[in-house]
Parts: structure tokens; sequence; C-alpha cells
């Protein structure tokens, strides 16, 4: 890999860091019901254009700093095709933390793109 490459490699992955808490909220906030973290990362592979696609294993230790938070809540149930799957649904602290982010990622991304219009 070349450096430039090593470069965006770096830059993105610090891009995704910032933003999956807040895609994660996002995405159980739109859901009907409780999802589990396969249905989650195939939610946000399927609505972010594969942008915010990842490894599965990494949405978990977000999921759980979020319920730690208090943002999210989570119960165990039994699968007929394999181990049980922890269910996460975002609660109201959860919904309340999600409006702020919003506001802070959209004033972010306007004021980067103030700064990078006219480059190209």
């Amino acid at each position: 890999m070349t450096e430039l490459g090593a470069h965006l490699r770096k830059f993105q992955k610090e891009l995704s860091t910032g933003t999956v808490s807040l895609a994660l909220l996002a995405v159980l906030a739109k859901a009907p019901e409780p999802l589990y973290g396969y249905l989650i990362a195939k939610e946000l592979e399927r609505i972010g254009d594969g942008v915010l696609s990842g490894k599965q294993s990494a949405l978990y230790p977000v999921l759980r700093n979020l319920e730690a938070a208090g943002l999210l809540e989570s119960h165990v149930e039994p699968s007929v095709a394999g181990p049980p799957r922890r269910y996460y649904r975002i609660n109201d602290d959860g919904r309340a933390a999600l409006r702020q982010w919003v506001a802070a990622w959209n004033a972010t991304r306007d004021s980067v793109e103030s700064v990078l219009e006219g480059i190209n």
C-alpha cells in the first residue's frame, strides 16, 4: 500500500469512529422494533451504501457503550438457529441525545463544507 493509501485508510477509520454512534442511534430510532447486531449491521450497510459498513463485531462495543450511557436498552432472546441474541432499542434519553448529535453533526458538516468549497 502506498503512503497516500495508508493516510486515506487512517482518515476513513477516524471518520468512521466518530460517526458510528450517531449512525447506530439513527438506525435504532428508525426501527419499528428492537434489532440485534447482525440486523443493525445489515441496515447500516443498506442505508449507508456500504460506507458505514465494517466488521460486525466492531459494533458490539459501541452498542454496549451506548447502553452503559443510558441511551439504549437491550434484552436477550433465544434463537432457534444459534446462540441467544441481544436485541437493542433506543430509549427516550437516546432520542434526546440523537437530536443533539444530529444538530452537532449538521453544524460540523456545514462548517467543513464551507471550508472545502471551491476545492477540486
